[in-house]
C-alpha cells in the first residue's frame, strides 16, 4: 500500500522533472549563429527552438501558450508558497492541532496539484504542436540534456536544487566577473 508520504515525495519528484521540461520548451528563441546559447555559469545549453527547427507558426503558438500560462502559473505558485507557509506554521505552532494540520496539508496538496496540472496541460499543448519528427528530436534532446545534467551532478558541477523552507528556489549566486 502506498503511504501518503511516499505519494507526496513522488508528487514532488514528478513536479521537478516536469517543471524542467516546461522550462526547456518555453525558451524564447535567441538569435544565434549556433544551436547552443550560453546558460548559467557560462556553460552552453541547448537552444531547443532552433534544434527542433520550429516553423514561425509553431513558435508563435508556443509563445501564445506560454504567455497565457505565465500569469496562471505565477498565481498558482503564489498559492502553493502560501499553502506551504501556512502548513509550516501549523506544524511548528506552540501547540500542534492535528485537525488544522490536516486541513492545511489538504490545501497544500490542492495547490500543488494545480501547479502540476498547469505544467502538464502546457506540455501536452506544446507536444501536440510538434510534428512526429520534431517529437523524436525533442525526446532525444531531453534525454541528452538529462544525461549531461547527471554527469554535471556526479562531477559536482551542478548541485541539486534545494527548496528554501518557504518553498521557493534558492536565489542564484552572483557569477564572479571575469574581467
Amino acid at each position: 500500500m502506498i503511504t501518503r508520504s511516499k505519494l507526496f515525495l513522488f508528487s514532488i519528484a514528478v513536479l521537478f522533472v516536469c517543471g524542467g521540461l516546461t522550462d526547456l520548451v518555453g525558451q524564447e528563441p535567441v538569435p544565434t549563429d549556433s544551436s547552443r546559447i550560453e546558460g548559467q555559469r557560462g556553460r552552453p545549453r541547448p537552444n531547443i527552438m532552433s534544434e527542433l527547427d520550429l516553423s514561425a507558426e509553431q513558435m508563435d503558438q508556443i509563445k501564445r501558450l506560454n504567455s497565457e500560462r505565465r500569469p496562471l502559473m505565477r498565481d498558482a505558485a503564489r498559492r502553493l508558497r502560501e499553502a506551504n507557509r501556512l502548513l509550516d506554521e501549523a506544524i511548528y505552532a506552540d501547540s500542534a492541532n492535528e485537525a488544522e494540520i490536516q486541513i492545511r496539508l489538504a490545501a497544500y496538496q490542492a495547490a500543488q496539484a494545480e501547479v502540476s496540472k498547469l505544467r502538464f496541460t502546457n506540455e501536452l499543448a506544446v507536444r501536440n504542436l510538434l510534428t512526429p519528427e520534431q517529437l523524436v528530436r525533442f525526446r532525444d534532446i531531453r534525454k541528452r540534456f538529462a544525461e549531461q545534467r547527471q554527469i554535471r551532478r556526479k562531477n559536482g558541477d551542478e548541485p541539486r536544487r534545494r527548496l528554501r523552507r518557504s518553498g521557493r528556489k534558492p536565489r542564484a549566486q552572483p557569477v564572479p566577473n571575469s574581467n
